[in-house]
């Protein structure tokens, strides 16, 4: 089932709220944001990535740092 969300829905919502800044503006909300935030944002946004610890840690031998994560929704964002 796809339900249909609505512009003025997804403004205030966090996940779609923080596509909608620019670079300068981003980059200061990601700052603000938890590690484990930044990765439920990168699970949300790219369901068949490998962002989750124990996904990370099976398949690279390692976990997403907070600033490889900053890095990694600016450029899913911007480009």
């Amino acid at each position: 089932m796809h339900t249909s969300i609505s512009e003025e829905e997804k403004l205030r919502r966090p996940y779609y709220k923080v596509m909608e800044l620019g670079e300068e503006k981003l980059q200061a909300e990601l700052n603000s944001w938890t590690r484990e935030d930044l990765i439920g944002w990168l699970v949300w946004n790219d369901s068949n990535g490998v962002y989750r610890d124990e996904d990370s840690l099976r398949e690279f031998d390692n976990i997403l740092g907070k600033t490889e994560a900053i890095s990694i929704i600016t450029r899913q964002i911007l480009e």
